[in-house]
This record gives C-alpha cells, structure tokens and sequence, in this order.
C-alpha cells in the first residue's frame, strides 16, 4: 500500500494535518499504517465534523488505543485505562464529545471529591481527561478543549516521607538481605525498581551505572566507600529480593517501624544529602529528577537543623557586636 499524500510519521505515530476554521491542526492516525490511511481516506471522504456522533466512552477508547500507547510509558497503561473505565465512562461517558461543556466537567470534579478519593488522585484523573480533550483538538474531534482553569483541586505540600535517626539506626542490625538493602537505598537513593535491576557489572570505579530509569536516561550515582566495599565483593544482581511491599512487612515486623515503606529510604538519602551541605543541582542530578520542583520536595532540612543554623546565626550577630533591635510595644 503507497504512502498517501500529506500523511507523515511522527515518532509511531501517523499524522495528517488539515484546517478547521482557518487553523491549521494535526490529526492522529494511529500507529498502524494501513490503519491510518484508511482513517486518513474516511477524512478526506467525510462531509459531517469528525465528531458530530462521538460519545465521551468511544473517543476515550480512541484516545487509549492511539494516544497512550505512544505518549507514556508501558507501565502505565493499565493505570489511564483503569482511570478512564472506573470514572471518566460512568460519569461522562454517555455525553456527546461535541456538547461537553465547562460546566460538565466542573460537576465531574465535585463529583469525584465525593469518591473518597485523595486531592492528588483527583488531580491525576482530571489530568488524564484535560489530555484526552487536547488531543481530541489536535485530532479535530472538537474545534477547542472545554476544560474550564481553576477545577484543578490544591494541593496541601506535605513534608518529605523520611525516616528518623534512631529509626535508621533500627535498620542496623537487620539481617540479610534486609540489612544489605537498607543500605544500599540509604547510601544511594535508588528507587526501588532500579534497586532490583543493579547488579555487581555497573559499577564504575566509586560509582553506580543506573539504567532503565524512570525518564529512561542512563545517570551515575556516587557510591559511599564503605558501601562500595560490600558492593564489589558481590556478583549478579544486588537484590535477591522483587517485592517492595514484602520486603517492607519484614523490615516492620522485624523493627517496629510503624508505616515503613522502601520508598522513604530515598527520601531519607534526599534529606541527608542536604544535611551534610551537598547542593541541590547535584541531588536532583543523582535522584534522575527532570525538575529541580520535585527534588525540592525530596529533600528538606530537618527542623533541628535549621534551629541550630539560626542559633549560630544568631550567636555571630551577637559576638560581632550586632544585636537584633526589637520593637517596644506599649
């Protein structure tokens, strides 16, 4: 089958780009090519607006199929299509795309706040429903997205997830395998999905070769010498160990930590790493974070730390011969 007229390829994906009211928009075509130029002759061939007769469930099963198999990653798929199955479909699946309206999507919000879902859970389904209107703008379904500004709900920051002192010092005396991953989360800061991929052949000199990450970029993580001594006298994989919730019910049961999770041995390396004076560029760099905001959020100082900082402050303002001047009140 010959490559039709004004259809390219952009990464997987099939697209044609046509004009709607004077603007000119890219339409998806899928991934399949023969698929796409039968979409592309129906466009070509059809009189009535694309999506005049389309439904709010059929467009999402397109946006599944086209969209999300070529935007996020594989792993989460079935995370947009639960989302969509769960409560885009029951709530707003019946409605015409065409005559979905601000106001719509507003009582689609209020709605889901009633499901005992968290504010950030929240966030994330009406993220997924602002991209599938966006891309059914960029597909020509609907002239423009009528997702309204302001109905994303707010966020209250929470402080970072980690552990005490005195709990990693609890962690101590675990014995292997619980032990050695402790440490090994604590002295890198690895998630544990690249934890279970490391093994004894990325290590380079005093650091650790880390592929297959989140943003799929390969990243060196310095290792402490101390653990780098552990870490040469193994071979194969480090973890013998693939299940985060089951290593975690060890390590509570065997410690008492109460809430423990392997993620917080990372936001614990994050706080740390701040503590001992490292700078913030060089963290998000051995986190792999793609902005700065996220590795803030990682990492803070404890509040001990920061009250002794402005003790110290405060004790040079006074041995310089400069005294804070406090205002009188009557």
């Amino acid at each position: 089958m010959r490559k039709l007229p004004n259809m390219v390829k952009r990464g997987k994906t099939y697209t044609y780009r046509r004009k709607v009211n004077g603007r000119s928009c890219r339409v998806a075509l899928g991934t399949d090519y023969e698929e796409a130029c039968r979409r592309l002759r129906s466009l070509k061939t059809d009189v009535t607006p694309l999506g005049s007769h389309v439904s709010v469930e059929e467009v999402s099963r397109r946006w599944l199929s086209s969209y999300i198999p070529t935007a996020r990653r594989e792993a989460d798929h079935g995370l947009a299509a639960q989302r969509v199955r769960d409560y885009l479909v029951r709530h707003l699946g019946h409605r015409m795309l065409r005559k979905l309206s601000r106001e719509h999507i507003r009582e689609y919000a209020t709605w889901l706040g009633r499901q005992g879902l968290s504010p950030q859970s929240v966030k994330h389904i009406l993220s997924d429903l602002r991209c599938l209107l966006n891309w059914c703008e960029e597909s020509v379904l609907i002239e423009r997205s009528p997702f309204p500004s302001r109905v994303m709900p707010r966020i209250q920051e929470r402080p970072p997830d980690r552990l005490s002192d005195l709990e990693v010092e609890a962690l101590a005396p675990l014995i292997e395998p619980y032990g050695f991953i402790c440490r090994l989360l604590l002295g890198t800061g690895l998630r544990w999905s690249e934890a279970t991929r490391a093994q004894a052949s990325d290590l380079r000199n005093c650091c650790l070769l880390v592929h297959q990450t989140k943003s799929g970029k390969i990243r060196t993580v310095p290792v402490p010498d101390d653990l780098l001594v552990e870490l040469q006298q193994r071979v194969g994989l480090f973890l013998p160990i693939r299940d985060a919730d089951g290593f975690a019910r060890q390590v509570i049961k065997r410690t008492g930590i109460e809430g423990f999770h392997a993620h917080q041995l990372r936001h614990t390396f994050a706080c740390r790493w701040l503590e001992a004076g490292g700078s913030l560029s060089a963290l998000q760099a051995i986190l792999g974070h793609s902005s700065v905001v996220t590795t803030q959020r990682y990492g803070r100082l404890s509040d001990a730390l920061v009250m002794a900082e402005a003790a110290r402050i405060q004790g040079q303002r006074v041995t310089s011969g400069v005294t804070p001047v406090l205002r009188q009140t009557g």
